[in-house]
């Protein structure tokens, strides 16, 4: 059977009620270990020794459990960082794994009381209570979790940014909290990602457009050992095909036309940290070839030199493609693919994250005030309608088009709160989609032309098929689950592809 274990700082409260319960009543540890029994009682203390001692030996006469005092020397009292190191070397000498350990957050300063929740929903888990005259003992709970696997990159921000974690306001700069999430969905997705970042291995970060990609890129990087080094950005579909192979692995002075120096690549000014490749997919097919070689081997040849770099990177590769149909249709190297696909994350579409968008239109819109602030313009609400509006919207751009869809609704908006009609204005009509969820969502009661959505689907994927077998009707027909490509051919004369090429199909 695990011990019960209660570990709380004395506070002044405690003090006193040692030294005239009568008067001051028994003060909230008292009260604790009066309501429940535990094994051990840990006693944190800045307080004299003479003070401490005398409180421990009082609540002695109050309980049957043993007793520790730990004498713990802060600059302040309300100093996070001298708390957090006392806390923790109490922690790490009473943890064990037959042991169930209970904060008490009442006694001792709000920081103190910061730094319990801090660790009871992260690195330090834990039973939480606090208690009252009024109330008595309660259990506390927490209804979030705090992303701080390192609690010590953390306490390096000011009080008040830490003040504000334990509340459950999260931190700009920490690691996971930029994702903004409720649902189910992204919590698995996040709990994924951290566990990927503590390991020194290659990531491939697939999803649509606007899914947040390099955000949860940068997120792995700072949970990472190796979050105090570089985090190099870059997109392989932006750099000119001659500039690829500098770009990556830098050049020599004089190596081309424009070489007026020897220049560092993107694996150089990344060796120790991380190079987050956004848009893998665009890389041309000479390039993968050496970027498979440099993972293998480690090393880095600049243009124009022979001489090998030795680099250590962790690379994380994003694409809104699904790579692995990209090795299929003969676009990217197998090899490659599977050197960077060590760990796979996927990154679902706003519309599928399911309570999410409301907590995401409530934290855009405010960094938007607080960006407009800062130039002199009254920060805006929106009204309900102009929420509703937005909840049944299956935003095809994801969170890149809420923000801009937000920055639109402020801009056009003369009110104070933004209604329903700013907010129509300021939402994009969205692309046609063959996609399964639009074919699926038609209103029945609004009628369907199913001839119509059928001839659409058909002719969608006989040309794609067609295109992907360049014309080879037997193969197309194999891949479309069609009989024979004398099947396909009766598809094709029935549902007439736009640019299927028929009449060049080959057999």
């Amino acid at each position: 059977m695990a011990d019960k274990i209660l570990v709380s700082w004395i506070g002044l409260t405690d003090l006193k009620a040692g030294k005239d319960e009568e008067s001051v009543g028994s003060g909230p540890i008292c009260q604790a270990v009066q309501s429940y029994a535990y094994s051990f009682i840990h006693l944190l203390s800045n307080y004299d020794a003479g003070e401490a001692k005398s409180f421990a030996k009082w609540l002695g006469t109050k309980t049957k459990s043993k007793i520790q005092l730990h004498p713990v020397k802060l600059s302040s009292p309300i100093n996070f960082g001298d708390i957090y190191q006392g806390v923790v070397s109490v922690l790490n000498e009473i943890q064990s794994e037959n042991v169930e350990i209970t904060y008490h957050l009442s006694p001792g300063t709000p920081a103190m009381q910061s730094v319990w929740i801090l660790l009871a929903k992260s690195t330090h888990p834990a039973r939480l209570i606090q208690s009252s005259r009024e109330k008595g003992v309660e259990e506390t709970s927490i209804p979030f979790d705090i992303s701080a696997e390192f609690i010590p990159q953390i306490l390096q921000q000011s009080d008040k940014r830490l003040s504000q974690m334990a509340q459950g306001i999260t931190d700009a700069s920490g690691e996971f909290s930029d994702i903004v999430h409720r649902s189910v969905v992204m919590k698995h997705v996040i709990e994924q990602a951290k566990r990927v970042a503590i390991r020194s291995i290659s990531v491939l970060i697939e999803g649509e457009s606007g899914t947040g990609k390099e955000l949860m890129a940068r997120a792995i990087h700072r949970t990472s050992p190796r979050s105090a080094n570089s985090f190099i950005t870059v997109n392989c579909g932006a750099i000119p095909p001659e500039l690829v192979e500098s770009e990556f692995f830098g050049h020599k002075k004089g190596s081309f036309t424009g070489a007026v120096a020897d220049r560092k690549g993107h694996f150089e000014r990344a060796n120790k940290g991380t190079l987050f490749l956004d848009e893998i997919g665009e890389l041309p097919k000479p390039i993968q070839v050496k970027l498979l070689r440099t993972l293998q081997e480690g090393e880095v040849i600049p243009v124009g030199s022979s001489d090998p770099r030795k680099i250590d990177v962790r690379v994380i590769a994003a694409t809104n493609r699904t790579l692995i149909n990209e090795v299929a249709a003969g676009n990217f190297r197998e090899d490659l693919f599977y050197r960077l696909a060590v760990a796979i994350i996927k990154l679902p579409p706003l519309r599928e994250r399911t309570g999410d968008i409301s907590l995401l239109i409530d934290r855009l819109l405010g960094n938007i005030n607080h960006s407009n602030y800062e130039i002199g313009l009254k920060g805006k609400k929106i009204s309900s309608s102009a929420k509703n509006l937005m909840l049944q919207h299956r935003w095809p751009g994801n969170v890149r088009e809420l923000v801009n869809t937000l920055q639109r609704a402020t801009i056009w908006s003369d009110d104070d709160v933004i209604g329903l009609e700013a907010m129509r204005g300021a939402i994009l009509d969205s692309p046609k989609s063959t996609s399964n969820n639009d074919i699926m969502g038609f209103s029945i009661e609004d009628g369907v032309q199913l001839e119509s959505l059928m001839s659409q689907v058909a002719s969608h994927y006989l040309k794609r098929a067609l295109e992907f077998t360049h014309g080879n009707k037997t193969e197309a027909a194999k891949l479309l689950g069609l009989g024979s490509y004398q099947t396909l051919t009766n598809w094709l004369v029935k549902y007439q592809p736009v640019g299927s090429g028929t009449n060049c199909a080959k057999q």
